[in-house]
C-alpha cells in the first residue's frame, strides 16, 4: 500500500484535536497524519485577540509546510471556513501540495469576486456584526468598542444544533471542552486572497455534508458550481462536522481520493 500523508486544517474555534478519529484510522493503516493547531486555536498558546491577518493565524501551517523536504508533499485536507485557510496556504506553497481536500469547507478561488450569495454564508469571514451573526456568535472586542470585534465563539445553546447535530454525544462533550474564541481579522482575508495560477493547478476535492445545519446544502453546492473541483462526494448523512458524524465514510473518501495521485 502507498504511504501519503495527510495534514488537517480545522476550523472556527477548533483545533488539531477535531481530527482523531480521521489521524487515528489513517496511522494505523500505514499512512501519517498531522493535525494542525493555527495561530490561537487548539493548544497554541497565542491569545486569538491578538491575531492580526489570515497570515498570522495561518503561520505554523505556513511553518510546517516549508519545512518538508523539497522531494515530498502532502493531502491538505480542511474544515468549515479552514478551507480559507488550507486555500492561502496552497497559494504561497503549492509545489508542496499534492491535493486539497475540502469537508463542508469554504472553497473559493483566489481572485475572483464572491457573489453576494455566497458572502451571506461567509459573513463568519467578513467580521461584521450583523443580526444573525450577533444571535449565534458572542464577540470580544480586544481593540476597544468602536472597532471590530477581535475574536467569536459560538454560543453555547447553539454548539450542538450548528456543529453536531449528527455526531455522537461524548464527542460533543468533548467540544465543549475545548473550543476557542477564533479570531475575526484572520476570517476578514479569506475574500481577499489574490490570484493563484499554480494554486489553481492542484486537484481539489469536496465532500458536501447532507444534514449540515451550519453550511447550506445550496451554497455548498453554489461553491461546487464556481469553482469546480475534480473529484466530489456526498456525505449525505453528515452533520457540519463529518470528522464526529461520519468518520469512517469520510476515511474511506481520503483514500479514494488519494488514490488517484502518486504519494
Amino acid at each position: 500500500m502507498s504511504e501519503h500523508h495527510f495534514v488537517f486544517v480545522h476550523g472556527a474555534g477548533h483545533g488539531g484535536w477535531c481530527w482523531y478519529k480521521l489521524a487515528n484510522s489513517l496511522r494505523k493503516n500505514g499512512h501519517k497524519a498531522t493535525c494542525i493547531d493555527l495561530k490561537g486555536a487548539g493548544i497554541n498558546i497565542t491569545d486569538p485577540n491578538t491575531v492580526s491577518s489570515l497570515d498570522d493565524y495561518n503561520q505554523p501551517l505556513y511553518d510546517f509546510l516549508s519545512q518538508l523536504p523539497l522531494d515530498k508533499k502532502v493531502i491538505l485536507v480542511s474544515h468549515s471556513v479552514g478551507g480559507g485557510s488550507m486555500t492561502a496556504a496552497m497559494c504561497q506553497y503549492p509545489s508542496k501540495v499534492s491535493m486539497a481536500v475540502y469537508v463542508a469547507a469554504a472553497m473559493v478561488k483566489p481572485g475572483t469576486v464572491i457573489p453576494p450569495v455566497l458572502k451571506e454564508v461567509l459573513k463568519i469571514c467578513s467580521g461584521l456584526i450583523e443580526s444573525e451573526a450577533e444571535k449565534i456568535w458572542d464577540f470580544t472586542f480586544g481593540n476597544g468598542p468602536e472597532n471590530l470585534p477581535t475574536s467569536m465563539m459560538m454560543k453555547p445553546e447553539y454548539v450542538q444544533d450548528k456543529y453536531y447535530n449528527e455526531s455522537p454525544m461524548e464527542d460533543y462533550t468533548l467540544a465543549t471542552t475545548l473550543l476557542r474564541p477564533a479570531p475575526v481579522m484572520a476570517f476578514a482575508g479569506i475574500v481577499d486572497i489574490p490570484a493563484a495560477p499554480e494554486a489553481d493547478k492542484i486537484p481539489r476535492v469536496y465532500v458536501k455534508t447532507g444534514k449540515d445545519h451550519m453550511f447550506q446544502s445550496s451554497r455548498q453546492d453554489l461553491m461546487v458550481t464556481l469553482w469546480p473541483p475534480a473529484q466530489y462526494f456526498l456525505l449525505q448523512e453528515s452533520d457540519h462536522s463529518a470528522f464526529f458524524s461520519q468518520p469512517e465514510a469520510l476515511y474511506k473518501i481520503l483514500l479514494e481520493a488519494a488514490s488517484s495521485i502518486s504519494p
